[in-house]
């Protein structure tokens, strides 16, 4: 396998931006979780196991034709996603050290990239 095609990194980046709203449903649903077992069914945890499972087909598709070690490091965009989200929906704030993290995330990836 000589290169990674570009479709096999634009279905690991739809895997990434899937499996983050993963993680949104998943905080909404943990919210929900108070007395007992049963309260782990509901909506929103549902939808956040889904989305994930979701991005887990994206992912296979994407690495199918594509090197692994470029690809796999691209999972991480998941974790950029993951911070504007917690920005949109919880309000949380954005720090140095979140950007320094986030800009170090864009580096590694872009350097992994470039070695393909």
């Amino acid at each position: 396998m000589t290169s990674t095609p570009i479709s096999s990194m634009l279905l690991v980046l739809v895997a990434s931006v899937i499996g983050s709203f993963g993680a949104v449903f998943l905080k909404l649903g943990a919210a929900k979780l108070h007395g007992g077992f049963w309260k782990i069914l509901n909506l929103q945890l549902a939808i956040g196991v889904t989305l994930f499972m979701g991005s887990s087909f994206f992912f296979v598709s994407g690495i199918r034709h594509g090197q692994l070690s470029v690809l796999y490091p691209m999972v991480s965009l998941g974790y950029v996603w993951t911070l504007v989200w917690s920005r949109i929906f919880f309000k949380e704030a954005f720090s140095k050290q979140k950007f320094v993290g986030l800009g170090l995330i864009l580096l590694g990836v872009f350097f992994v990239g470039m070695g393909s």
